[in-house]
């Protein structure tokens, strides 16, 4: 099945041939300018699978949306996090990093433990790694489900750094039986370093089968370096603010699965780690 980005690719070059041969060379080159310009931009946009399919919301038929977190677990804020998420007894999906996970498997058990699912958000992290190779794409998710499996884990759904997509993915994610789960509400938090107003942001844009977009990084600022207490109460107040906006709203938060229609993450034998 062809992707979007394929498709799109065979009508610029079907209408450049046309207007090549109706008036000439020079006509010819705008809709294959136009063809780049769109593959420019594709990446970027997250909810838009060009080159891959990619899944970013549920249907909007229910009023149901599906709370997940990226970039931990998080030493200081990842247990904070799991102990509102418990009290308010709601579920949620937390996209991890493998080296957060390797540093982390008392988190990654905890995590488990209370219910929720988890993803994979490649090991490091690399903000620039759509613009590398498949292979050292392929084989930052490979090294992530290796140190999951010690917990017992294999993800079934990927995130890519920022949600950013880009022409290998789907190639990698085909290979390794994993499909694209962005999202299609955020708050444009940065990872936690503008933590303020982020329960209205999102409040104020979601609609019915949303998978939302939080992080459960430790938050900082550009003014502080390092976060303080006040900083980490901020910002559970903003999450407590956006758990009861959304009971408010009648918008219920159930698994990821639930919401997409598919599994998360399967059940394996725990694995050793060797990650050398």
């Amino acid at each position: 099945m062809l992707t979007t980005g394929e498709k799109t690719g065979i009508v610029a070059f079907v209408l450049a041939s046309a207007l090549f041969v109706l008036w000439g060379p020079v006509w010819s080159l705008f809709p294959l300018a136009g063809f780049i310009l769109v593959c420019l931009a594709a990446p970027f946009l997250t909810a838009f699978g060009f080159f891959l399919p990619v899944i970013c919301r549920g249907p909007r038929s229910i009023r149901c949306v599906s709370l997940t977190f990226d970039d931990g677990p998080d030493r200081t804020t990842t247990p904070l996090v799991l102990t509102l998420l418990e009290t308010y007894q709601v579920p949620a999906t937390f996209f991890v990093t493998g080296k957060n996970a390797h540093r982390n498997p008392d988190l990654i058990a905890r995590i488990l433990d209370q219910g929720h699912t988890i993803g994979n958000h490649t090991y490091s992290h690399d903000p620039l790694i759509m613009l590398k190779s498949g292979q050292r794409l392929k084989e930052e998710i490979i090294k992530t489900q290796t140190v999951l499996a010690a917990n017992g884990i294999r993800p079934l759904v990927f995130r890519p750094p920022a949600g950013i997509t880009n022409p290998k993915l789907g190639s990698v994610l085909a290979e390794l039986g994993l499909s694209a789960v962005n999202f299609s509400c955020r708050a444009m938090d940065k990872g936690n370093r503008r933590i303020s107003g982020i329960a209205s942001k999102i409040l104020h844009r979601v609609k019915p089968g949303d998978i939302i977009l939080l992080h459960d990084s430790t938050p900082w600022t550009e003014n502080h370096e390092t976060p303080d207490n006040t900083m980490l109460a901020s910002f559970l107040t903003e999450l407590e603010r956006l758990l009861n906006g959304l009971k408010t709203r009648k918008l219920s938060i159930v698994p990821l699965s639930e919401l997409i229609g598919q599994a998360v993450m399967e059940q394996s034998l725990p694995e050793r780690q060797d990650l050398r």
